[in-house]
């Protein structure tokens, strides 16, 4: 009988396993993943189960008893260390022979180059929410050092947790400036620091110690807690002594499948795959990305002869205060246009390259969001086409 290996138990990891049984694979399907607990969800670490709004029931991807009724064998708390003669090899010696391997290893957090001194902490699994919560929970000034998406609903979810000292530290002039332009970039800092969060934007950290940071200025921030936000590495070292090739993620094809061997796929943060839309490779961090991603991996495996290419239309969304905040599709050009909603907190700002529409940004208004992204998803619409569609779902009162 065929068997599938897939190494990584979260989002990808798990969607994998359930989207082959979805589509009538018989085979053995084993889940290997290095933490000791059942696959759970992620992006509630830096939000609900931070808070200790969430349980980790509540987050929970696949418990072992619906994984025993899918026919999916769980192997934790294993980590894998090398790929050798068509077997996984794990930390305790054993080997997870495949016919088909899944690379699902997600990435962790890029680590403080200040070193980890007590009270420095970084976001990536339960164990570091786990952690982070009961330092939060002790009170004193906290300091985020990153402002993207990780730092900047760490820093809400903070305030929300009654702590009245919040600094958020990034050298970049305003935050998510690396997925938004600047000038609407801006429309963050001003958030944050509307909500009582203090903002050291357009300056670098010089070093961290117990108990504070210094930053470039020399500037002493006290600080009980640190979290340090700066990105996220692949984890694909540990195929490093393989054949399988890696550059920042597992080199694939447009279907997902190793560059090298046709019986390796990757799935999620730790893939690299060409993407046909952009004629480039691309590694995307993002929760649905992984998911659709599983599913075309899913579909391969299980239809050789009626391979999928993975194009997606990027969507990523963060729970800031009462913001949902949801981007769809390429929003880092200088070329938009801001549609209010109903309401200074409803609104969408639109981009364009040239005259067509390529991405959104959408705060708090569901029907703009599945405006825009029915129009990325249909083909080539104008910017001018979109904005009127979007202005056209408010309700009438507000037009």
């Amino acid at each position: 009988m065929a068997r599938t290996v897939i190494v990584g138990a979260s989002v990808g990891g798990v969607r994998t396993a359930q989207a082959l049984r979805a589509a009538g694979y018989g085979g053995g399907i084993v889940l290997a993943g290095d933490e000791d607990v059942p696959p759970y969800d992620k992006p509630p670490l830096s939000k609900g189960l931070l808070s200790g709004k969430s349980t980790v029931d509540s987050v929970s991807l696949l418990s072992p008893e619906a994984a025993a009724e899918a026919g999916i064998e769980l192997v934790l708390g294993n980590a894998a260390t090398g790929v050798a003669d068509g077997a996984v090899q794990l930390a305790d010696g054993t080997t997870l022979p495949y016919d088909e391997l899944v690379v699902a290893t997600g990435a962790r957090a890029r680590p403080s180059p200040w070193g980890t001194p007590p009270g420095v902490h970084v976001v990536r699994s339960l164990k570091d929410a786990e952690g982070l919560g009961c330092a939060l929970r002790a009170g004193g000034p906290l300091v985020v050092v990153g402002a993207g998406f990780i730092g900047a609903e760490v820093a809400a979810t903070a305030l929300g947790m009654g702590l009245t000292d919040v600094t958020v530290v990034d050298p970049v002039p305003v935050p998510l400036s690396r997925v938004l332009s600047q000038e609407v970039a801006a429309i963050f800092g001003e958030l944050h620091a509307g909500r009582g969060v203090k903002t050291r934007f357009g300056i670098g950290v010089a070093d961290v110690r117990e108990g504070e940071v210094e930053l470039a200025d020399g500037t002493m921030l006290p600080a009980a807690t640190i979290v340090v936000g700066i990105g996220a590495v692949p984890n694909d070292d540990w195929l490093a002594d393989s054949t399988i090739p890696t550059e920042d993620g597992v080199l694939c094809d447009r279907h997902c499948r190793s560059v090298a061997d046709p019986h390796v796929w990757a799935v999620g943060d730790v893939a690299r795959w060409w993407h046909p839309g952009y004629e480039r490779a691309v590694r995307v961090e993002h929760w649905t990305n992984a998911v659709e991603q599983a599913v075309v991996v899913a579909h391969n495996i299980t239809h050789p002869d009626e391979l999928r290419d993975h194009q997606p239309v990027e969507y990523v969304w963060s729970d800031q205060y009462d913001w949902k905040i949801q981007l769809v599709g390429r929003t880092g050009g200088d070329t938009h246009v801001r549609v209010e909603g109903a309401g200074p907190e409803k609104f969408a700002v639109l981009y364009a390259e040239g005259e067509d529409f390529v991405g959104a940004l959408v705060v708090n208004w569901p029907k703009a969001l599945i405006t825009c992204r029915r129009a990325l998803t249909g083909g080539v619409a104008s910017l001018v086409e979109v904005q009127g569609k979007v202005e056209s779902a408010r309700p009438v009162a507000a037009r």
